[in-house]
């Protein structure tokens, strides 16, 4: 079975950049048909879809991070990354990888979330 693992930093100070990788294995981030995506969750609040990454490489943003966010992938290690610029303290949240089909409309399957904390 296809696994994902986000690992990373607990905790970010303000201002820096928060930088999350998620690990697949059981199965290739070029699979066909599949997008790859970052999901993030803030405590007391729902979950909110980052952006993701295609089997191809097309990669799309949530419009509203997309000025913060860079999502880009490692083949050779079968890992993509999430970068979160100039965080604050509301960009505190569970993150998750999710996989999913390209056309969408399934639950996907998902890794167990990193706490991420935006704290001096």
């Amino acid at each position: 079975q296809v696994q994902l693992q986000e690992s990373g930093p607990g905790l970010v100070k303000p201002s820096q950049t928060l930088s999350l990788t998620c690990t697949v294995s059981g199965g290739s981030i070029t699979t066909n048909y599949y997008a790859w995506s970052w999901i993030r969750q803030p405590p007391g609040k729902g979950l909110e879809w980052m952006g993701a990454i295609t089997d191809g490489g097309n990669i799309y943003y949530n419009a509203s991070l997309k000025s913060r966010t860079t999502i880009s992938r490692d083949t050779s290690k079968n890992q993509f990354t999430l970068q979160l610029s100039s965080v604050t303290p509301e960009d505190t949240a569970v993150y998750y990888c999710n996989r999913d089909w390209v056309i969408g409309g399934t639950f996907g399957v998902w890794g167990q979330g990193t706490q991420v904390t935006v704290s001096s």
